[in-house]
C-alpha cells in the first residue's frame, strides 16, 4: 500500500508521530511515498525530522498560531488577522496538496492534524481515503472531560479540530488512557504513537530539571526562577531563531535548540520535566517515569494538561514555578499501566489502518466515504 503523509509542522509532536508512523508502516510492508509538511515564517523544520524520515519531504505554506507580544501564550486576535491575510497563499497550498495526492499515486492519506488537508478534501473531494490521527480528536469524543476554561475557546478548538478531519473515514485519537471508541463520531481511541528510541530508552534519575518551551518568551520566567535558585541545574529546549545551538547562561542554566536525540537524552536522565504541555513530550515523560510541570501556551494545551493531571502525571501552572515541580516529584509514583498501554500501540493502529483500507473498497452504511460536506464540522 502506498501512503501519503500530510503533517502539521507546528511544534515537534506531529513530526515525531510521523517518524514513528513511517517506521511502523515500513515494518508492515507498506510504502510512504511522500511527506508534505506545513510551514510558516515563524517556524523552521527541525533537523532531526529530515534526518529521521526516509520518504521525500516537501513543504507548503500553512496556517499557524501567533503568540502574544510577550511570546508566551497564543493570541487569538493576532492569529486570525495574520492568517486572513494569507488566505490566497493557503488556497495555492490546497491545490498543491490535491496535486500531490494524485501525482504520488497514494492509496491512503494519513493526516497529522493539518487544517489544509481537511479543507482540501472539502474543496476538491479526492477519491483517496484519508485517516486523521492526533490526540486532538479525543476532544470530539463523547466522554472526554474538559477543563474549566472559556466556553468560546473550547468551541473554537473543537470546530478547528473538525475542520482538520473533513473527509476522514476514521479518526485515530491518541490518548493517555484506554477509552471506548466513539462509533457515532468514527473515533478510534489508540495509545500514544511514540518513537522506537523512546520505547528502548533507559530512564535514570539525575539531579537536573529538563524542560521544553514551544514559545521562547517563557525563557524569561526560567531565568527569573534561576536567579533565585542557582543551585538547581536546568536544561531547557526551545525553538528560538538566531540563537546558538547551546545558549549557556551560567554553569547551571543552559538553553538548547531542538535536537530530538539530545532532547531524549536529557529527558531520560532528568529528575523531573517542565513543559508547555505538548501531548508528545508529556507522553514521553510519562513513559520514562518523569514527574511533570505543565504550563499551557494555548487552549489545546490547557486540555492536555488537565487530562494528564487527572492521571496523576503532574501539576498544572500558569508560570514555570519549578519549586512546585520539585515538591510534586518528592511523592510521585510512575504509572506502570501507561507503559503497557503505549506498548500495544503498533498492533492497534495497524488494525485500524488496514480496516480503513478494506472499508474504502467495501464501504458500509455505518461508515460512508467520503465525508466531505459542511455537516462534518457541525458541533
Amino acid at each position: 500500500m502506498k501512503v501519503l503523509f500530510i503533517v502539521q509542522g507546528e511544534g515537534r509532536g506531529h513530526l515525531t508521530q510521523a517518524i514513528a508512523m513511517e517506521r511502523l508502516l515500513r515494518r508492515n510492508g507498506h510504502e510512504v511515498a511522500e511527506v508534505l509538511v506545513g510551514k510558516s515564517n515563524s517556524r523552521h523544520l527541525p533537523g532531526f525530522f529530515n534526518r529521521s524520515i526516509q520518504a521525500p519531504v516537501k513543504r507548503f505554506l500553512s496556517p499557524n498560531f501567533q503568540p502574544t507580544p510577550a511570546n508566551k501564550r497564543v493570541s487569538l486576535s493576532r492569529s486570525v488577522a495574520y492568517n486572513l491575510v494569507k488566505v490566497p497563499a493557503y488556497l495555492q497550498s490546497m491545490r498543491y496538496i490535491h496535486r500531490r495526492i494524485k501525482e504520488t499515486g497514494a492509496e491512503l492519506v494519513i493526516n497529522f492534524y493539518e487544517l489544509l488537508a481537511g479543507l482540501t478534501y472539502l474543496a476538491f473531494r479526492p477519491s483517496v481515503p484519508q485517516i486523521s490521527i492526533g490526540h486532538q480528536y479525543l476532544f470530539l469524543h463523547r466522554d472526554f472531560g474538559f477543563p474549566a476554561k472559556s466556553r468560546c475557546g473550547l468551541w473554537l478548538l473543537r470546530f478547528f479540530t473538525r475542520l482538520t478531519c473533513i473527509g476522514a473515514s476514521q479518526k485515530l485519537a491518541l490518548s493517555f488512557r484506554e477509552m471506548e471508541d466513539d462509533e457515532r463520531a468514527r473515533i478510534r481511541v489508540v495509545p500514544p504513537l511514540l518513537r522506537r528510541e523512546v520505547l528502548s530508552c533507559e530512564s535514570v534519575e539525575g539531579d537536573y530539571l529538563h524542560g521544553y518551551m514551544v514559545n521562547a518568551g517563557f525563557g524569561e520566567n526560567i531565568k527569573a526562577w534561576h536567579r533565585e535558585h542557582p543551585e538547581v541545574p536546568l536544561h531547557f529546549f526551545w525553538d528560538k531563531q538566531d540563537e546558538a545551538e547551546v545558549c549557556k547562561v551560567d554553569d547551571t542554566l543552559s538553553f538548547h535548540q531542538i535536537d530530538d536525540m539530545k532532547f531524549l537524552h536529557y529527558m531520560a536522565g532528568c529528575r523531573a520535566y517542565a513543559t508547555t504541555a505538548g501531548f508528545e513530550s508529556v507522553c514521553e515523560a510519562m513513559y520514562l517515569g518523569k514527574p511533570l510541570l505543565m504550563v499551557p501556551a494555548h487552549i489545546e494545551q490547557d486540555c492536555n494538561a488537565y487530562d494528564a493531571a487527572r492521571t496523576g502525571a503532574g501539576v498544572v501552572s500558569d508560570e514555570f514555578d519549578l519549586r512546585r515541580l520539585l515538591n510534586f516529584s518528592e511523592n510521585y509514583k510512575p504509572d506502570a499501566h501507561f507503559r503497557y498501554w503505549v506498548q500495544s500501540c503498533d498492533r492497534r493502529i495497524m488494525h485500524h489502518i488496514e480496516a480503513a483500507m478494506c472499508l474504502s473498497h467495501y464501504p458500509s452504511p455505518a461508515f460512508p466515504y467520503p465525508c466531505c460536506s459542511l455537516s462534518d464540522v457541525a458541533l
